[in-house]
């Protein structure tokens, strides 16, 4: 069925965001520590691992449909703490806060576009088929 067929396609679109996401991370592990340091977030190096395994294992479990729901949730939630702390346009210098704001819109829609997939599923065409 067609609609099987497009929710396959929405979560490989989604993970296409977090799965290279993630292997940059891990791959660039100094640097993602040290982006993370400038943030108000404890536990820089801590966090960086979390955010590895966030988007790289959950993202991999949600493109091929393995406890989907509960992915897209993990990565809905993770998608709305990175955009608060991380694209805080209303804490930006006037200088970035557009782009800031821009960023911070992208990260809410991609969290509604996972909480739907949350309440529906992924759809036949996936390891939970459903």
């Amino acid at each position: 069925m067609a609609k099987d067929w497009l929710l396959l396609l929405g979560r490989i679109l989604i993970a296409i965001l977090y799965v290279p996401g993630g292997f940059a991370k891990l791959t660039g592990f100094a640097g993602t520590v040290g982006y993370i340091a400038q943030s108000p977030l404890p536990f820089p190096t801590l966090m960086a691992i979390g955010a590895i395994v966030v988007e790289l294992a959950v993202g991999l479990a949600f493109l091929v449909g393995w406890k989907a729901r509960w992915a897209a949730l993990i990565l809905a939630l993770f998608t709305l703490a990175a955009g608060v702390v991380f694209h805080n346009f209303w804490a930006s210098p006037e200088a970035a806060m557009a782009m800031q704001k821009i960023n911070f819109m992208k990260n809410l829609a991609i969290a509604g576009g996972l909480f739907f997939a949350f309440v529906f599923g992924p759809g036949r065409i996936s390891v939970d088929r459903g």
